[in-house]
Formats: C-alpha cells, structure tokens, sequence
C-alpha cells in the first residue's frame, strides 16, 4: 500500500512521522512525507523518502493574520489534492501541527481515510479540529485530556514511536552504579536547549555533596548563546562537562547515562521510558495548554521520573532532587525499571498496524491519471515494488 505522513515541523512530530515511515517501509509499503520548510531542513530523518513541502498557516485570533492563514491553508490544500491524485494512497497519517491541517483536509475531501496520531497526553489543536473525520486516533499516553468523549471509540493506544536504537538501549541492562562509581548526567532541553537548564543545573550540580559532586560526569545540550558561559560555569565548580548545541550520538549518551534532566516533551517521555531512563523533568510552563505537564504524569505515577513545575526549578530544589535519588545505589536502578515499564517500545511496529487497518479497508479511488513506472518506483522506494 501506498501512504502519506503529514507532520508538523518540529522534532516533536517529525521524529515519530520518521519511525512510522521507516516501519512502513520495511513493510514493504510506499511512504511520502508532507510538512514544511522547518521540518524538511531536520537532520538524519527520511532517508530516501519523498519529502513534500506545503504551504501552512498557523491560525490565530488576528483577523489579517487569520486570512493570510486561511489563504496559505487553502493553497495547501490545493496542493495537496494534486499529489493524491498523482500518489493514490490508501490512507493518509496526521501528527498534529498546523503543517498537517492542509494535507488531512485534502483527503477528506477525497474520501482517502485519514488517521491520527497525538504524541502528547492533551489532544492538540490540529487533531482537535480533524478528530470527527478520522477513521482512528492513536494516541502515546493512557489520559488524554481535551479529546471529546464522543471521539473516545476511535481511540487506540499505541504509544509515541521512537528510533530502534533508543529501543535496544531499553533491552540492556542498567550502568552500574555504587557509592564510588561515576555519576553520569544527561542535561537535554529540546533541540534548541533550554536556557533555564543552563542556568540552574550547573548551580544545582555545584551544591551536591562534596562526596557526590567530586563523582559527578556531565553532558550538556545548551543553547548556542548559552554555551560559553556554561564552560565557564562548570569549569569554575571543577566538574567534567561535555556540553554541545545539538546531540547527534543521542541514542549513545543515553545509554550512558544514570540520569536525565530535562524537559517534558512528548519525544523525551517516550525515549526516556522506552530506554528505561530515569529522569528530573521540568515542564516547559509556556507549553500550549500545559501539555508537558500531563506528559510526564504517567512516569511520575509510576516512579520513574520526579516533576519540578518550572517556577519551582531552583539549584537548591534540584540538588535535593538529585541527592534524594543518589544516595541509595539501588534507588537510581529501581527508578530505571520503574521508568521501562510505563514505556512502550513496540510503538512503531504497533502504529503501523493500525494505519494497515485503516488503509486496508479503503478502495482508493480512481482519481486523476494513473501513475508511470518512473513515478511509481520514485515513490515506493528502491526495492520496493510498485
């Protein structure tokens, strides 16, 4: 079969858009990504996947920012409805962020299924407008709060799909760690840092116990701005820091780790407890109707993760936080088991099936000229029949 993954730009929800993708893929399945021009320039995702790029407006209450939106969504829709007619597919996969709005109205319109997927615990706005035309909602978290209760059959918990290489860190055992072994933290805040963590992890890391602080190895997303003076930071308090703007070997700092101080966006959750990871997060308080905070619920609950709200966030809260989790060497490994099991490392695998279900009982229609041998290998991929 043959299926469109329309995504918003942001890592949030491209990265599962990519997992579904290559899963689709190894099915043997054709796949075209729909998103825009942020999402297309993200690094190390699709390979050797058709990326289209559409215009997308971002609604608002501004009256003249709402009709150039409305304008940039009905070209995007235009579009849209062009390349299903070229494309055909059997089913057409949102992930939420006003990219995908476009993409989604079009198939409706053409009566392609549609199916959603929701990566945070509070249904956003995108899916909130499309969720009574979709065929199915999969959604990454147990609660999810501002869903309709009308729309709640349509739901199907598949979880938030992650890279296989995040999965198999899941499957090896926990780093040691006793009264004299390092202590290795992983500092992330997004793809772009977070300023508040380089701020106040460093502060925070510096009132540890001597006992501990002297054990401490640390590795450090930071804002480019930032950086510099995060160096001097560390280097003044005579802790080893790694820090960088960008995590490219992701998968191998977090298998390294003992601890992960971070946010709560739905990407880190999923990564976390799919890894087994266990985590100090700090909700971004800015985040569209407090989703960050409803992300980490799940792993607070079950023991997996400590929550500090972000004006709550000071050095002296996190050196309590970390002193509270280090002091017993088994407590670090049990908050690790803790996180694994609210994980769900099958989700990739899981959401396909899903989109094969709902694409499986669609006979596409015969809209627009039938493709060429040419396109049609361009668009299933090498290997993969057309």
């Amino acid at each position: 079969m043959n299926f469109v993954l329309a995504a918003g730009g942001t890592g949030g929800h491209m990265v599962p858009a990519h997992a579904l993708a290559a899963e689709l893929k190894a099915r043997g399945h054709g796949v075209l990504v729909i998103t825009d021009e942020r999402g297309a320039k993200i690094p190390g995702l699709f390979d050797k996947v058709p990326v289209h790029v559409l215009p997308a407006g971002r609604l608002g209450r501004n009256p003249i920012a709402l009709m150039k939106a409305a304008r940039a969504v009905l070209a995007g829709r235009w579009e849209a409805k062009t390349i299903y007619r070229e494309h055909r597919p059997d089913a057409v996969v949102g992930f939420g962020g006003y990219p995908a709005f476009p993409a989604l109205l079009a198939a409706s319109s053409m009566r392609i299924p549609t199916l959603l997927h929701e990566q945070n615990a509070v249904l956003g706005r995108v899916n909130r407008a499309l969720a009574g035309k979709a065929a199915a909602i999969a959604t990454a978290f147990s609660q999810i709060d501002r869903l309709k209760p009308r729309y709640r059959d349509k739901v199907v918990l598949v979880g938030n799909p992650v890279r296989t290489e995040i999965v198999k860190i899941g499957e090896m055992p926990f780093p040691p760690f006793d009264d004299t072994a390092p202590l290795k933290i992983l500092v992330t805040g997004g793809s772009q840092g977070a300023t508040i963590l380089g701020k106040v992890v460093p502060s925070g890391l510096g009132m540890l116990d001597p006992s501990l602080r002297h054990r401490l190895q640390v590795v450090q997303q930071c804002r480019a701005d930032d950086i510099e003076e995060i160096r001097a930071r560390y280097a003044e308090l005579g802790i080893p820091a790694e820090l960088m703007t960008y995590i490219l070997d992701m998968p191998q700092k977090l298998a390294d780790a003992h601890l992960v101080i971070g946010r709560s966006g739905a990407s880190t959750v999923a990564e976390l407890t799919a890894a087994g990871r266990p985590a100090i997060l700090i909700p971004f308080g800015a985040a569209t109707d407090d989703h960050q905070t409803a992300n980490a619920r799940d792993m607070v609950r079950a023991g997996g993760a400590r929550a500090i709200p972000q004006d709550e966030f000071t050095p002296e809260t996190l050196a309590k936080q970390i002193e509270m989790v280090a002091s017993d060497p088994n407590a670090l490994a049990n908050a690790a088991a803790r996180s694994l099991s609210v994980g769900r490392p099958n989700a990739a695998s899981d959401l396909a099936d899903l989109v094969e279900r709902v694409g499986g009982g669609y006979a596409p229609l015969m809209v627009g000229p039938a493709l060429t041998p040419r396109k049609a290998a361009a668009y299933a991929g090498p290997g993969v029949p057309a």
